[in-house]
């Protein structure tokens, strides 16, 4: 079973995504797990996103791919041998939500496993998000386009990659940051709320508000990797 680091555009897929993005990827649900205060432990409950999904195929596949992750010294088999596993593969590091998370992804003929892991005592451990493997990669081909912001009109002023972020500044001189996830060519989530991109770009000219793409940082995998280089 091969299993490689993730890819930066599939790091976003080992969260739990809207209902918009979980239906359009083929999230199944997902699996959370830890290696108890011993390390040697191994708890999992298991969370449904789309349970009509779930057939027995997929969940014997499910069990195949933790199983095999379980044997020898793989990824799954124990806190310590995660540390080793994660530490021999340094490209598999992202920024998580508050720490330094590593990702894998397994795939079998029809499903697409991404694993976020987390060798650290008292968090936990992994999660494995589970797609239909085809619908999670069209969908992530499409959003490679970016996300395009226009004005009324339809011209564009500038687009930004999936998941990056844009500068709200409102009427009243406040200034907000706010994530955007890509849907289709004509839709987007910005903070969490679905807009067309149209709607969108109206709401900012009747309210006297304008926005600008973020400066986009370096990949964190080479953020990382320079920082792992100093400490040596």
């Amino acid at each position: 079973m091969e299993i490689r680091p993730l890819t930066q555009p599939e790091q976003k897929y080992t969260y739990s995504q809207s209902t918009q993005i979980a239906g359009q990827t083929g999230c199944i649900g997902h699996l959370r797990g830890d290696f108890d205060s011993t390390g040697n432990g191994f708890y999992t409950t298991w969370d449904d996103h789309w349970d009509r999904w779930k057939t027995d195929e997929f969940k014997a596949e499910l069990d195949e791919v933790i199983n095999t992750l379980r044997e020898g010294r793989g990824l799954l088999h124990n806190r310590r041998d995660m540390a080793a596993f994660v530490k021999a593969n340094p490209d598999s590091a992202f920024k998580g939500h508050y720490c330094t998370v590593y990702g894998f992804r397994v795939d079998t003929e029809k499903h697409a496993f991404l694993l976020r892991c987390n060798p650290t005592k008292g968090d936990y451990n992994f999660y494995c998000y589970c797609y239909v493997k085809e619908w999670l990669d069209h969908h992530i081909q499409k959003a490679e386009k970016g996300i395009s912001f226009i004005d009324p009109h339809y011209n564009e002023k500038f687009r930004i990659p999936d998941g990056g972020e844009i500068i709200i500044s409102y009427a009243w001189g406040e200034k907000a940051e706010k994530t955007c996830r890509f849907i289709d060519e004509c839709h987007t989530e910005i903070g969490g709320s679905l807009y067309h991109i149209c709607e969108f770009a109206e709401k900012m000219e009747m309210n006297g508000h304008s926005c600008e793409p973020k400066p986009q940082e370096p990949p964190f995998a080479q953020r990382f990797q320079k920082h792992k280089d100093r400490e040596r």
